[in-house]
């Protein structure tokens, strides 16, 4: 099951500067894991040792967020778009 994610400029350098990327798995919590496996030290950057997102880390399912859905255990289909942002902060 393909699953297209979306990646900022932060995780680009993870990614040998690619944008977009393809990756597999059946919940959000797979396809982290998928793309550490593919790009080493991927989700040490989106999660934290406890296993959960850092706060600062935003992940969206075809434009939904996913901690509305069921957050890292959010399932996933074939042809999803995830994209997965750092939060940003303004004054």
């Amino acid at each position: 099951m393909a699953v297209e994610v979306r990646v900022t400029a932060v995780l680009q350098r993870l990614t040998n500067g690619a944008k977009t990327v393809q990756a597999e798995g059946h919940t959000v919590e797979e396809l982290l894991r998928d793309l550490d496996r593919r790009y080493p030290g991927f989700l040490q950057q989106v999660q934290g040792e406890d296993g959960q997102l850092h706060r600062f880390v935003n992940i969206y399912l075809n434009d939904e967020d996913i901690r509305y859905i069921q957050k890292l255990a959010t399932p996933l289909k074939d042809g999803d778009v995830v994209s997965i942002l750092p939060a940003l902060a303004g004054g």
